[in-house]
């Protein structure tokens, strides 16, 4: 028991509540107890994060022995005979739900996780309905001074899920766990605000916290006014990912891909229009394309690096600021968008620009620091006016009272709503290279790429390396999701190790479709499903090419003139600056 190592290939016997169990020697408890069909509860517990054991709450019995053990961080045996529903693992589970919430503020009604909380869930499950301890909360003011993500830490359950995230995943190091006993809590060094620490804002924190402690700012309000404004014309933008992420809100599948229901969603909430940042996708891989081209071309820094995720642009400020001649200059498409629904759409339609109030739809917390930046206003205005997360969307949807699954498909409106298949593959790791190769093979060579599946820069692996050949000239990419990854790459670049021409990374494991803003309770289950979502979504579209998009074709004939041209340089392309 434990003194050996155990071997994955060999397969024991167990029981767990008299059920047998064939399982390898490997297996935790925990997920032997859910081939028998027994889901032991859990906490602190995350199944994409490093097992921490440290809220106890998946206790079990094993026959014979006083000592309880852990479920979630304890493997099986040969022949052992485990308990996990006994008059004494449920006193004790209760017991250990009950301290949790002896010091948990009580305040579910008006807590975002309210129906949708880990713990409450729990609490609801075990019926505690005479508690033995006095509830005294800490006292903990809210922090709610970024604009972007609100610690709300007198609800910590000590869990340390978020921390694991931080530091481990995202190698950021924001937060941390501090003193010991009674003591012990999750904050930043020093207790500083967050926007004095590292933080990048990439919300992964949020999205594996279990309760209310972590959450975006929800600034649903500040939308619903502009929509009740006479004098505003208020328009939409929405990010690839959201659309197969949003029915998750309202029961379906995850990966649902629900783009028709949540245009018709959004014209119902009242948008003047509902326009797609996949639209701005494609504008971006015009841009970001050429600018690969002339840095190959002309000795401009390699490898070009995207730079379509603002979690990484923040991330590669702080830690790696001496590459930032590598990253894009291009805005991601949020905000070139942003620049031209308050240049080029007036323009066209008709309308003055002040009047516009450009709202985002977007599967990121980074995104909403992203529209604050002072660099962001290209048009003469702010670029975005507010960024919401896919789930204050579905705050709003639910607000208004409307059944979202029983809505008709209705389609994007003319001209900021036509994209390709290359564009909404943006949300998912490796797609912004897929799209950018569709366009750059063509445009290199002249010829008509017959296959347009790149299908060796697709998957959730961390670290993707690929080779493309573009009638005889070589581009060596590579493709990172996750900080960590992230940071196996650009230390692979400073040391001059690695001859690629262009680097795709994605600050969320598994790219936006993992990102801070979606859906809680995302897992890599989950993420797959999103994924293939959107590789299905790529595959029903008739074009699949960005520079075949004809609205971005007008686009440069009436507008912009061309890619990495004068006025691209101005609404489009930006800088980006040391943080360190």
């Amino acid at each position: 028991m434990g003194h050996h190592a155990s071997d994955p290939n060999k397969i024991v016997n167990i029981t767990i509540d008299g059920i047998p169990v064939s399982c390898p020697e490997t297996t935790m408890i925990l997920d032997a107890a859910k081939m028998a069909g027994i889901e032991i509860p859990v906490l602190c517990h995350h199944p994409d994060l490093k097992v921490r054991a440290t809220c106890r709450i998946c206790i079990v019995e094993l026959k014979g022995q006083r000592k309880f053990k852990t479920a979630c961080s304890n493997e099986v045996w040969d022949g052992a005979e485990f308990i996990s529903n006994s008059p004494a693992i449920r006193q004790a589970r209760k017991d250990i739900l009950e301290l949790i919430l002896a010091e948990h503020p009580q305040d579910c009604l008006k807590c975002v996780r309210n129906t949708n909380c880990e713990l409450q869930k729990l609490a609801n499950d075990f019926g505690l309905s005479n508690p033995i301890f006095k509830n005294e909360p800490k006292q903990i003011p809210v922090e709610d001074s970024n604009g972007v993500i609100v610690r709300d830490m007198a609800k910590c359950v000590k869990c340390g899920r978020c921390v694991e995230m931080c530091q481990e995943v995202q190698t950021v190091g924001a937060i941390n766990t501090a003193h010991r006993s009674g003591e012990y809590e999750v904050t930043t060094a020093f207790d500083r605000p967050l926007q004095d620490t590292t933080c990048v804002y990439c919300g992964q924190c949020i999205s594996v916290c279990p309760v209310g402690a972590l959450y975006e700012k929800d600034e649903t309000e500040k939308v619903w006014q502009a929509i009740a404004a006479t004098d505003k014309h208020v328009v939409v933008q929405v990010a690839p990912a959201v659309r197969v992420a949003l029915g998750e809100e309202f029961g379906m599948a995850p990966g649902s891909v629900a783009t028709g229901k949540m245009v018709a969603a959004l014209r119902r909430l009242g948008f003047d229009k509902v326009f797609d940042t996949d639209f701005s996708a494609d504008v971006t891989i015009m841009e970001e394309g050429h600018e690969l081209l002339e840095r190959m071309g002309h000795g401009g820094a390699l490898p070009l690096i995207t730079s379509c995720s603002p979690g990484w642009i923040n991330f590669v400020e702080t830690f790696y600021p001496e590459l930032l001649p590598n990253v894009s200059s291009c805005k991601s498409p949020q905000q070139m968008f942003g620049a031209l629904v308050k240049s080029y759409y007036p323009q066209k339609a008709g309308i003055d620009p002040s009047k516009i109030f450009s709202v985002s739809i977007m599967p990121c917390t980074a995104k909403k620091y992203e529209s604050a930046r002072p660099e962001m206003s290209g048009s003469g205005y702010r670029d975005v006016d507010v960024v919401l997360t896919t789930r204050e969307l579905a705050r709003m949807i639910k607000q208004a009272g409307f059944d979202f699954n029983t809505l008709a498909d209705e389609k994007f409106d003319d001209p900021m709503g036509l994209s390709t298949g290359a564009a909404v593959i943006f949300g998912t790791s490796g797609g912004v290279m897929e799209a950018a190769l569709r366009t750059v093979y063509e445009v290199v060579t002249g010829k008509d790429l017959t296959n347009v599946d790149f299908e060796g820069v697709r998957g959730l692996t961390g670290v993707k390396e690929a080779e493309v050949d573009l009638e005889g000239k070589k581009v060596k990419v590579a493709i990172a999701n996750g900080l960590k990854n992230a940071r196996v790459i650009l230390d692979k670049i400073k040391a001059g190790e690695c001859d690629y021409q262009f680097v795709e990374i994605m600050c969320c494991p598994g790219g936006c479709i993992g990102g801070g803003g979606q859906p809680w309770g995302t897992t890599k289950a989950t993420k797959e499903a999103r994924m293939a979502g959107l590789y299905q979504a790529d595959r029903d579209l008739p074009i699949r090419q960005s520079h075949k998009n004809p609205a971005v074709k007008v686009l440069y004939d009436e507008f912009l003139g061309k890619p990495l041209g004068h006025k691209s340089h101005e609404l489009l392309h930006t800088h980006y600056r040391s943080k360190s």
